[in-house]
């Protein structure tokens, strides 16, 4: 008898992630100091990364269903304050409809590899040509309640760059900074019971002048990783 699938957090009815309670913020984790977050010292990380563990791999055990590959670009603008480069997925979207996430999707046959197909979908998603894109290497991978092995690729991108907007897949784009991100008492910690699995996972809501952009699952889960990766 094979198991149940069970049910992606996004595809319970009813869930919003919005109403669900805040059980912890962690306000005793220092936030990465301003200076390790500009290019230069990004570069030099990855060119010298320390020992670390990230902190989530993997949001609950995949049962039942094929694994597909896929990569996204964690893109830092490298303006007077980095920020992270977010897009906000389109409502009729087979997966993850209407979240915010990096720019990314599944790796292609002929994808070299992860970051070829990171660049090629932000490309096609937003328009980002890859002569904007520094490559400065990739974080462990990130398995998904919706089963996809996620590469997130991180890179910076030149603050003149174009965008072409890709509106059947992409709502809207918007930046981060990357300091808010970075610092811990902007995580906060959810968790859900369903199907006798608790789930769990962080937010980092944002205030984007009148908007509020919540950040959530696999993207604040992925974030949450490149702060280990810098605080290491």
């Amino acid at each position: 008898m094979v198991a149940p699938v069970p049910t992606p957090l996004s595809k319970i009815p009813g869930f919003n992630p919005r109403n669900t309670p805040v059980l912890g913020v962690d306000h005793h984790l220092d936030p990465i100091p301003q200076e390790k977050i500009l290019s230069a010292a990004l570069r030099q990380r990855f060119l010298s990364p320390p020992v670390w563990r990230p902190e989530i791999t993997i949001e609950r055990k995949i049962i039942g269903k094929k694994l597909v590959n896929a990569a996204v670009l964690i893109g830092i603008v490298e303006r007077h304050q980095p920020s992270i480069l977010l897009t906000l997925r389109t409502e009729h979207l087979s997966s993850h409809s209407g979240q915010i996430a990096f720019p990314g999707g599944k790796i292609n046959a002929n994808d070299k590899d992860p970051i070829e197909a990171a660049i090629r979908e932000s490309e096609e998603e937003v328009g980002l040509s890859s002569r904007y894109i520094e490559v400065l290497g990739a974080l462990p991978t990130y398995t998904t309640g919706t089963a996809f092995v996620v590469t997130p690729v991180v890179a910076l991108i030149k603050p003149d760059f174009q965008m072409r907007i890709n509106t059947n897949e992409v709502a809207d784009v918007f930046e981060v900074p990357l300091s808010f991100l970075m610092t811990p008492a902007n995580h906060q910690r959810h968790a859900l019971n369903w199907e006798g699995v608790e789930r769990k996972w962080f937010s980092m809501p944002y205030q984007d002048g009148n908007s509020e952009r919540f950040i959530w699952g696999a993207t604040a889960a992925m974030l949450r990783n490149f702060y280990r990766f810098l605080s290491a």
